[in-house]
């Protein structure tokens, strides 16, 4: 069983449609047609056809995004692709590692999105910030920069050398425990309405008491994107939240 309708590469910014093609190609000759648009500077276009070379149906065919949070706001795994290390630490992963988890999340029925960011600049700070994780393509340090497609072909021979090596490409599990959970993971979305929530209540109880709250919840949020939400584990952590900000509202009455 293949798990790769599960997996979706998605390209944020890219400001050449030839790098559209060639990611298209890269993607295709390893079984992956999943492709996502986040606010490409420029349509596809001719040359982005030449250097599909075949593939030119993953890109005409992929849906387009405004922002990176609404391109993967059903996503129970977001792995963003960085090639140097940034001021938000997430945990990083080799390709082999990175395919593994990516495999593993499939298997649990989540949807997983690997994540390339601009060919000059990458992802920026706020985009990793929506990521679980980050894939590290331990390339040259003398000379580290990778063309967008060649990132892409990486990170797809990396998961298809999985599936490979593991038959129906699961690590750790298997199809039928995946399909006998009955506790489905949150997604992105869900994630993303749970840290708005955790943010207004520091707010309400005065954590952090002048402290710059960014710092604060960059760490928070790292805690909770490793453990792998489920939906119910969301539902219960916004009720604490919402006594919380109840509680709060009663005690600035009471002053």
């Amino acid at each position: 069983m293949s798990l790769s309708p599960a997996i979706r590469f998605v390209l944020v910014g890219t400001q050449h449609p030839g790098n559209m093609g060639s990611a298209a190609r890269a993607m295709r000759t390893m079984g992956f047609t999943r492709m996502v648009l986040v606010a490409p500077e420029k349509a596809p276009n001719h040359e982005t056809d030449a250097m599909a070379a075949g593939a030119e149906s993953l890109v005409r065919e992929a849906p387009v995004f405004a922002s990176l949070a609404e391109a993967v706001a059903d996503c129970g795994l977001v792995l963003g692709c960085t090639a140097r290390s940034r001021r938000v630490a997430l945990e990083e992963l080799a390709p082999p590692l990175a395919a593994e988890r990516a495999l593993s999340a499939a298997a649990k029925g989540r949807e997983v999105a690997l994540v390339f960011g601009r060919e000059r600049t990458g992802l920026t700070n706020e985009e990793l910030q929506l990521c679980h994780a980050a894939i590290h393509i331990p390339s040259d340090p003398d000379f580290s920069s990778l063309n967008l497609a060649a990132a892409v072909q990486v990170i797809a021979y990396a998961v298809r050398m999985g599936q490979l090596m593991h038959g129906t490409g699961v690590v750790g599990t298997s199809i039928q425990d995946a399909e006998n959970e009955t506790d489905p993971p949150a997604s992105h979305q869900d994630l993303e309405g749970f840290f708005g929530q955790l943010d207004a209540t520091l707010h309400a109880i005065d954590f952090h008491k002048g402290r710059a709250p960014e710092s604060a919840m960059r760490k928070l949020r790292r805690i909770f994107l490793r453990n792998a939400l489920s939906i119910k584990e969301v539902r219960l952590l916004r009720g604490v939240l919402a006594d919380a900000q109840r509680m709060a509202m009663l005690a600035g009455k009471q002053v």
